[in-house]
Order: structure tokens, then C-alpha cells, then sequence
């Protein structure tokens, strides 16, 4: 018995031993695969670091590219500006070099014609003592015949040389005036240079994805017609890709529908609730919007004194553009000018600021009401009390309406000043060109037609007819067939007034 449990006990020993090797050979060969696996995946690490550090170079490469760039472009540009600089130096030398030749001109002209008007004195002193002597001693008449017949060919030939020297007075007073006006419009602009950026109407909305236009347009149309409703534009969601175009005539409703819009794609929930929500937003964001411009641009002028209900309708023009010119921006360069031009001329600069700054009020509600802006402008200055100068500025500065003040002169030409520098507005050349030969085209088609001239960009067209042909009751018939072919034929913005002209002139020649 007790053999074999020693051996028992032995085996059991060696068995012991034997699992202890078995597990500690086997931990090894655990460990040496664990050892193996951290050398492959430290040599994956450095490699995937030896990439990426390779892309960061690279990255870095092309940010340093991209500025050096930017610097370049930075460069040019302030070279182009100082070389526009020089290039309005040299202009105003040019300028002055011209202004003084004709004061030298303008004052030899002056010498000489006092020299002139010196000489005529003698001339006619002497005359009249020949006369006085040659009188007396022929006719035998006495002194005081002599005189009276001597005043009387003496105030006949003074009144030629009267009437001689007024005309001559009258031309030069006309070239100076013109003169005066070229340096007085020169200087406006000089004194107010406003920035030469044109603006366009944003109307394209982006997206992140095209996913998203499914959700726009919402279950059976729902969400893209709350929308519609709640703005009152259109939602135009085509093939273009990642992008919704919104059409409307409004301004404002174009804008609060492209925040709102923005806003929910931001947001991500897209339902009939949250576009209530978020129109409500944008339509509190747009009046605050509005109303800080306004304030803004009437604290620019340097005005004051406007009815609240005129400076929210002075802030609609923030958001509506004429030929890609911003209308307010547009207002606020036409009354700074309109200051310029009354001060150099004499008249009060508060006046024509208050009709320059509110000339184009009646834009903010011209598609509400019928009518030209001039008229609406003018009607909405009345109700509020205005002087009749500043309305007379309103609705003249188009030329629709004869001004019977300076004011609508002065912003006549501050108006065309603004419009006219380069960069203010922009349009396709092709498209005006081809509205303007329409519009000639139109009234060219009418009997009894002599000529045609589309002006004011298309806003207007003059028609001269042939006076053997068309009466005065026919002129007016005429006007009123071409205003209605160009409603039926013809696609434009606004109104187009049609103004026929017919004269008849003889002229004949003294000799």
C-alpha cells in the first residue's frame, strides 16, 4: 500500500511540475505574441505618423501658397490704387493748369474790352463837341436847339451800343454760368466720393446637401407650401444642386423668406410649426433690420425731425436695389451731393439733404399703389406736412414734372450725378440696348412716326411725328395706341411714360 502511494504522490509531484513548465512555456509564448503584435502595431503607428505628417506638410505647403497668394493679389491692388491716385493727381493739375489759362484769358478779354469802351468815350466826346460846334454855326440855332437835337442822335446811337454790348453781356454771362456749373458739379464730386460697389438681390438660397430639398418641400408639399403662404414667394426647387431659388416681386418678403429659410437649415427641424416660428423671427429681424438703417442713414445726413411712419418706409429701401445700385445707399449719396451743389450756389444745404435723402420714398410702396414714384413720393410728403419745396425736389427730379423751384433742379442733377459715376449701377449692355431698340421699334411702327428716342434707360420715350400728318387730336390719340402696344408687346419693370411731340417752325434770316 504504501508503494503505490508514492507513486501516486511522485506522478503527482512530476504532474505538477510538468503543468507548471506547460504554463509558464505557454505565458512566454502568450507573451511573445503580445510583444510581436506591439512591435507590427507600433511600426503601423509610425508609418500612418509618417503619412500624416506628410499631409500636414503638404497642408501647410499649400496655406503658405494661398497667403503668399493673397499677398501678391493685396500688392497688385494697392499698386492699382496708387496708380488711380496719381492718375486723379495728374487729372486735377490738368484742371488747374486750365483754369488758370482762361482767368488770364477771361482778364486780358476784360482789359481789352475797357480799353475798347475808354476809346468809344473819346470818340464820342469829340463827336458830340463837333457837332455841338458845326450845329451852332450852320443852323444858327441856339444853345439850347442845339442841345436837344444833339441829346436826341446822341440817345439813338447809345442805344445801339447798348443793345450791342447787352447782347455780348448775355453771351458771356452764358458761357460763365455753364463754366460755374461744369467747376460747381466738379467739385461735388470731388468733396463726396462714395463707394463704387454695385448690389444685386440675393434670391439663391444654399444647401448643405440635396437631402435637404425633400425636407423643404415636406409630406405632400406641406412644408414648402407654410412657407409659401406665411411669406408670400415662391420656393423654386429645381435640378440645380445644393440650391433653392426664391422668387418674388417684394424685396422684404424675398429676404424674410431666404432668413427664415436659412434658419430652419441651420436648425434641422423642419415642420409647419417651426417655419410659423422661424418667419415670425425673421420678419422681427428684418424690421429691426430696416429701422437701424433708416436711423442710420438720416443720422449720416444729418437730418431730423421725421415722422417714425417715414423713417420705417426710408428703411424698406435698405432691401431693394435699381440696377444693382442700393436704393438707400443711393438716397444718402444723392442728399450729400444735393448739399454740396445748394451750398456752393447759394441755397439752404438742409433743404436739399431733406428732398435728396427722401427724393425716392415713393419706391418703398410703388408696387402697393399705382403710379410713378415721383407722384407717390410727392402725395406721401403732403400728407405728412412738407414744405413745397422738398416736394417740388420729389417729383421733379425725373423730369416728369416741370420744377418751379431750385430744389427740384439741384436734385435733378444730384440724382443723374449719382446714377451716372462709374460702378453705381450695373446692367447686361445687350439687354438695355435690345429694351431701348424695342421701345424705338414700337413707336417707329406707327404711321406719321418721324422719329423715335428711348431715354432715361428706358423709362421714357419721345416720339417725333411729322406735322403735315398728324394733328394735335391725332398726338394724343398716338400716345395712347403706343403706350397700349408696348403693354400688349412688350415685358418691363414699372412704368413707361410716352411723350409725343409735334412742331411747326419757320425760320427766316435778316441780312
Amino acid at each position: 500500500m504504501s508503494d503505490p502511494i508514492v507513486v501516486g504522490l511522485l506522478a503527482l509531484v512530476v504532474g505538477l511540475v510538468v503543468g507548471t513548465v506547460i504554463a509558464v512555456i505557454a505565458r512566454r509564448q502568450l507573451a511573445l505574441g503580445r510583444e510581436a503584435e506591439a512591435r507590427a502595431n507600433s511600426e503601423r503607428l509610425v508609418v500612418e505618423a509618417r503619412a500624416k505628417q506628410k499631409e500636414i506638410i503638404l497642408e501647410a505647403k499649400d496655406e503658405a501658397l494661398k497667403v503668399a497668394k493673397a499677398a501678391e493679389l493685396e500688392n497688385r491692388e494697392r499698386r492699382a490704387e496708387l496708380q488711380r491716385y496719381e492718375t486723379r493727381l495728374d487729372k486735377k493739375d490738368e484742371q488747374l493748369d486750365q483754369k488758370v489759362t482762361q482767368v488770364e484769358e477771361r482778364d486780358r478779354r476784360l482789359g481789352q474790352r475797357e480799353g475798347d469802351l475808354e476809346a468809344e468815350r473819346a470818340k464820342i466826346g469829340q463827336l458830340q463837341e463837333e457837332q455841338r460846334t458845326e450845329l451852332a454855326r450852320v443852323a444858327s440855332l441856339t444853345m439850347e436847339e442845339a442841345r436837344g437835337l444833339l441829346l436826341e442822335r446822341v440817345e439813338d446811337e447809345m442805344r445801339d451800343i447798348t443793345s450791342r454790348k447787352v447782347r455780348e453781356l448775355e453771351i458771356e454771362a452764358r458761357e460763365r454760368a455753364d463754366d460755374r456749373a461744369r467747376d460747381i458739379i466738379t467739385m461735388a464730386l470731388q468733396r463726396y466720393a462714395a463707394e463704387h460697389t454695385a448690389e444685386h438681390s440675393v434670391t439663391v438660397v444654399a444647401l448643405p446637401s440635396d437631402d435637404m430639398k425633400g425636407r423643404i418641400i415636406g409630406r405632400e408639399g406641406r412644408n414648402i407650401r407654410t412657407l409659401e403662404q406665411l411669406t408670400g414667394v415662391d420656393l423654386i426647387i429645381d435640378d440645380t444642386p445644393e440650391a433653392v431659388v426664391v422668387s418674388g416681386f417684394d424685396p422684404i418678403r424675398r429676404e424674410v423668406a431666404k432668413r427664415a429659410l436659412e434658419r430652419l437649415l441651420v436648425d434641422g427641424r423642419i415642420h409647419p410649426a417651426r417655419i410659423e416660428e422661424m418667419v415670425a423671427k425673421a420678419r422681427t429681424e428684418i424690421d429691426q433690420v430696416m429701422k437701424e438703417a433708416a436711423e442710420s442713414a438720416v443720422y449720416e445726413v444729418g437730418i431730423g425731425g421725421l415722422h417714425p411712419d417715414l423713417v420705417k418706409l426710408l428703411g424698406r429701401l435698405h432691401f431693394r436695389t435699381s440696377y444693382g445700385q442700393n436704393v438707400l445707399r443711393h438716397s444718402i449719396e444723392v442728399a450729400h451731393v444735393a448739399g454740396i451743389l445748394a451750398s456752393e450756389a447759394g441755397y439752404d444745404p438742409q433743404t436739399m439733404k431733406r428732398a435728396g435723402l427722401l427724393h425716392d420714398i415713393g419706391k418703398a410702396i410703388d408696387h402697393e399703389v399705382e403710379g410713378p414714384h415721383t407722384v407717390i413720393g410727392g402725395e406721401l410728403l403732403k400728407r405728412y406736412g412738407f414744405p413745397q419745396s422738398v416736394i417740388d425736389g420729389v417729383v421733379g427730379h425725373h423730369g416728369d414734372v416741370e420744377p418751379v423751384t431750385m430744389v427740384g433742379t439741384l436734385i435733378s442733377a444730384a440724382d443723374a450725378i449719382s446714377a451716372a459715376r462709374p460702378g453705381a449701377r450695373s446692367e447686361i449692355v445687350s439687354n438695355y440696348i435690345q429694351r431701348l431698340t424695342e421701345l424705338e421699334s414700337v413707336a417707329n411702327s406707327f404711321a406719321g412716326v418721324e422719329k423715335s428716342f428711348a431715354i432715361q434707360a428706358g423709362r421714357e420715350v419721345r416720339v417725333v411725328v411729322k406735322p403735315d400728318q398728324i394733328d394735335d387730336l391725332q398726338s394724343a390719340r398716338l400716345s395712347r395706341d403706343i403706350a397700349q402696344k408696348i403693354q400688349e408687346t412688350l415685358q418691363y419693370p414699372g412704368q413707361i411714360k410716352v411723350t409725343v411731340i409735334r412742331e411747326t417752325r419757320a425760320v427766316d434770316y435778316a441780312k
